[in-house]
């Protein structure tokens, strides 16, 4: 999940700049190409690790698959660099009998970068993906007092940001605190991909009683991945955007913004706090 480079480190003082020339860590970025059926459906900018989860969260999220049987095996298929090493950059899935295919929209025409999940989508239409599950009869209440000590949790177990400083992080989290998932990716569409994939892959689907928290922004693509995967909260340490707002509220997801310290910003669905 790491590399290493040299770096020039500049120190600007009163008499004059101090120069030192170190190695740095710094965090990996690698192409994977998604194979549905042998048939290539997306390359995406990602950290490379936790693999197959990213691919089982990203079919998940784009309604392909509801559970974990439906996805009969995933394997990497080959693919070397320039010394004859695989490269583990391509993972071909297989659908389970039964499973309908995807239509031809869930196709990329580019490929996504790290930054947007949905670059790369054929058409507008292509958006928007239709939830397997309703949230309205998710009754779980959650306590703001346990929300404000999610980011701290989170933050203490990103072991990869701690030597880099350039991953987001998507934490799952129970009601009562406790931190079920952690997944660190350059993209953060990846990292929530991830979660949601770790979810599907142990047959928790849909994550009912779960919050998710987001070391960034909440996006309406972020809140779409966890309605698709049945979770009823969303928090983010940052802002959400007005659409993401709006598909939180029409579809009965709890939002939480600007979750630091003691503080919060509750921009949908606070009648399940308690």
């Amino acid at each position: 999940m790491t590399a290493r480079r040299r770096v020039l480190r500049l120190e600007v003082r009163a008499d004059g700049l101090r120069r030192t020339e170190r190695p740095d860590t710094l965090v990996a970025e690698e192409p994977l190409e998604i194979r549905l059926g042998g048939r290539p459906i997306s390359v995406t900018m990602r950290t490379p690790g936790d693999d197959f989860d990213l691919v089982a969260g990203f079919l998940a999220t784009e309604g392909v698959v509801r559970a974990t049987a439906d996805l009969s095996t995933m394997r990497y298929c080959s693919g070397v660099d320039e010394s004859g090493a695989n490269t583990y950059n391509v993972v071909d899935a297989q659908l389970a009998a039964g499973v309908a295919p995807p239509t031809l929209s869930l196709e990329r025409n580019f490929y996504t970068t790290s930054s947007c999940g949905l670059c790369g989508k054929a058409s507008i239409d292509a958006i928007r993906t239709r939830a397997s599950w309703s949230l309205e009869d998710d009754d779980t209440r959650f306590d703001p007092s346990v929300l404000a000590g999610l980011p701290d949790v989170l933050r203490g177990a990103q072991a990869v940001f701690d030597r880099t400083g350039g991953l987001h992080a998507a934490g799952l989290f129970s009601a009562d605190g406790t931190l079920h998932c952690l997944r660190e990716d350059v993209g953060r569409h990846n990292a929530v991909d991830k979660v949601i994939g770790w979810g599907l892959r142990e047959g928790l689907l849909p994550l009912r009683a779960h919050v998710l928290l987001v070391s960034g922004r909440a996006s309406f693509e972020l809140t779409q991945k966890a309605l698709m995967a049945g979770i009823p909260a969303l928090a983010a340490v940052s802002a959400p955007s007005a659409l993401a707002v709006d598909l939180a509220a029409e579809s009965g997801m709890t939002l939480v913004g600007f979750l630091r310290g003691h503080t919060m910003n509750i921009y949908a669905g606070p009648d399940r706090l308690t």
